[in-house]
Order: structure tokens, then sequence, then C-alpha cells
């Protein structure tokens, strides 16, 4: 529980984050995170204006974390290398934070409060796919391709959707070499 004195934004933003991680982001009420940081729901409007605001600090935050593990698994590689660390770290962020993961925006360029984070999140990607020469459209088709293998495949994971018994390394394996085999049939 966080300490019911000094509350910031910052510390509701946590509270919510937890309980996100808890029991998923349909949990998330003011209600519960005043519950958990210890003070009355009129409190939390000292700090956020709405559920909805709330929502999109979580949002914010995600991104921001997600960008921030990315970029360091990236950092210091290049080509066919960074790529797929940027990929595996992707995936290894979804396994590990399978419901925090779904409070991240899908579109965070067209909302205000999300758009600075998302832009630094498209950075991040359509750097790790420079070496390629990929420019304008074509660099934007790459970085989509890579969110649709990566979320696609993360977030069936995630769910319990593939039963089967081959190993999913191997098939993820398998996607990311057809990807990079994609990206350098274009360049």
């Amino acid at each position: 529980m966080v300490v019911r004195h000094r509350l910031t934004t910052a510390k509701v933003v946590d509270a919510a984050l937890e309980l996100v991680d808890e029991h998923g982001v349909e949990a998330l009420t003011l209600a519960a995170v005043a519950a958990r940081t210890g003070v009355a729901t009129p409190s939390l409007y000292k700090h956020i204006a709405s559920l909805g605001e709330l929502k999109g600090h979580v949002g914010l935050r995600v991104t921001e974390e997600m960008t921030a593990r990315f970029t360091q698994a990236v950092v210091g590689r290049s080509g066919d290398d960074a790529v797929r660390a940027l990929m595996h770290a992707y995936r290894a962020y979804v396994r590990e934070h399978p419901k925090r993961y779904l409070a991240a925006p899908m579109d965070p360029l067209h909302d205000e409060l999300q758009r600075e984070a998302g832009l630094k999140f498209m950075e991040l990607i359509l750097a790790t796919l420079r070496s390629y020469g990929l420019e304008g459209s074509d660099a934007i088709h790459a970085t989509r391709r890579l969110r649709v293998i990566v979320h696609g495949f993360a977030s069936i994971e995630s769910s319990g959707g593939f039963g089967l018994p081959e190993g999913l390394d191997d098939t993820y394996d398998q996607l990311v070499r057809m990807y990079l085999d994609d990206l350098r049939g274009q360049s």
C-alpha cells in the first residue's frame, strides 16, 4: 500500500499499475486506487481529474517503460542483431507484464497526453530499422509489420492461446527470421 501522506500523481499511477498487474485493466477504478493508496476517493482528484485521465497516465507510463527497456536492448547493436534484440525484448515485456501491456494505447500518436511517448517509441523502432536503408512509407510499413508480429504472437501467447506441443520459442524465432529475411529483401 502506498503511504497516505505525500501522495503524488506518480504514486497514484504506481498504485494503478499494481492494480492492473494483479487484476487487469478492467479492475482499474478510482475507488480501487484510493483503497490501495489509503485515501478517500475524492482525495485522488488533487492528483488526477478522472478515471480517463488516470488510464491515460497508466498508458503513458507503460509506453515510456517499454521504450526505455527496448532502447536498452538495442543500444550498441545494429542490423539483424538490433532487430532481433528489439523483438525479443518486446515479447519478454509482454510475457512479464501481460495485463500491464494491455493498458498501453494502440495508437498513442492521436492522443495529446500520449503523443510524445508514442513518437519516441516509433523513433526507436525506425532507428533500429535504419541500417536496412528503408525510408518514408517503406520504413512505416516495416514498423507496422514488426509491431503486428510481436503484438500478435505475444498477445496470443500471454492469453494461453497456443496449446499445441511444439516449442513457442521455435515458432517465435521462425517469425523473427522471416521478418529479417523480408527486411534484407527490401534493402
